[in-house]
Order: C-alpha cells, then sequence, then structure tokens
C-alpha cells in the first residue's frame, strides 16, 4: 500500500479532516449507495462507489490537495468530506462538500469543515477564487453556501450536461 505522506491535517473546534483513507471506505459506501447520494450523482453500485473513492483518493496524488475526510476530534471514523476539489474538466477549483448519514445532518459539522477547507484553499493552495457546484435540489446544500457567504453566479460555467447551480465564495479578506 502507498502511504500518503507530509498531507495535512486539519483541526476545527470539533473536527478533524484528514486524507481519505480504508477506515472511511464503508461508510462513504453505505451513503454514495442510498438514496441520500442522489443529489450527488448517486445512488451508485458498490463497485462505481469504489472507483469514486479511488478518485478522492487519487486527487490527492495528482494534485496534491483534495477532499477531506470528516472525522469527529478524536474519533477515527469518517462522517463525510469537505475540501478543495479540481478534476480534469472543471471549468473552475471547487469546495464541496457532503455528510454521509442523516445522524449528522443538521449540527453544523458541514459548515464548519467546509469553512475550513475553504480557508485551507485560499491560505495553503494559494486560490484565487472557488466555487461549489449544487444539484438545483439540493436546498440543504445551497444554503450552506449562502451561510458561507458564497453568492450565485448565474454567468459562470459549470461542469458537465445535469443542471447545476454555482456558488461563487468570497475571499478571505471579504470575509474579515
Amino acid at each position: 500500500m502507498i502511504a500518503l505522506t507530509g498531507t495535512p491535517v486539519l483541526h476545527t473546534a470539533r473536527l478533524t479532516l484528514r486524507v481519505p483513507d480504508l477506515r472511511d471506505w464503508e461508510a462513504f459506501a453505505a451513503f454514495l449507495t442510498s438514496d441520500r447520494a442522489a443529489l450527488v450523482g448517486g445512488p451508485v453500485t458498490r463497485e462505481r462507489a469504489w472507483r469514486s473513492f479511488g478518485h478522492l483518493v487519487g486527487h490527492w496524488v495528482l494534485r496534491g490537495y483534495g477532499m477531506f475526510a470528516v472525522a469527529l476530534s478524536g474519533t477515527e471514523a469518517g462522517i463525510g468530506m469537505a475540501g478543495p476539489w479540481f478534476p480534469e474538466s472543471w471549468p473552475e477549483q471547487e469546495i464541496g462538500w457532503s455528510m454521509w448519514s442523516a445522524e449528522t445532518e443538521g449540527k453544523g459539522y458541514a459548515f464548519e469543515a467546509a469553512e475550513a477547507a475553504r480557508t485551507y484553499a485560499f491560505a495553503a493552495l494559494g486560490w484565487p477564487t472557488a466555487v461549489s457546484y449544487i444539484d438545483p435540489a439540493n436546498t440543504r446544500s445551497i444554503a450552506l453556501a449562502r451561510r458561507l457567504g458564497a453568492v450565485q453566479d448565474p454567468a459562470a460555467a459549470h461542469p458537465g450536461d445535469a443542471p447545476c447551480l454555482v456558488f461563487r465564495h468570497p475571499r478571505p479578506e471579504a470575509l474579515a
């Protein structure tokens, strides 16, 4: 097994954000194969979930950054993902997030993780801008993007053919 060394670990008041690994696979697969994933391209087969998981980990290898697995501080188990994301063919660099179970929704974890990931993207990676691509039916993610201070950018390009709203994130100095 190849180990990703020297990768960042972010800490918030309640969360640890780290590179995803096999500790996260079962929870990720349960999410992506369930109806909960309908607004993020799912549900998919377990085989397709494995390929998506490999894509997430491979992004770290190819880009040097990627989606972080989100865990409650002091625990090992991933409860979701959040982070900088820029796969081939994406028109812009994205801040993405997902919580994998209903039990972790509504507690502010996604906000806390996305805010830490966005700060990392601007400060450590030097991103000049960032967007979030959101399914128009994903009202929870739209509300979270707005809570993060992102505003809809109807002129921005989006990846793929599926309907998508683009929310542009403010730079850190705009939030000060």
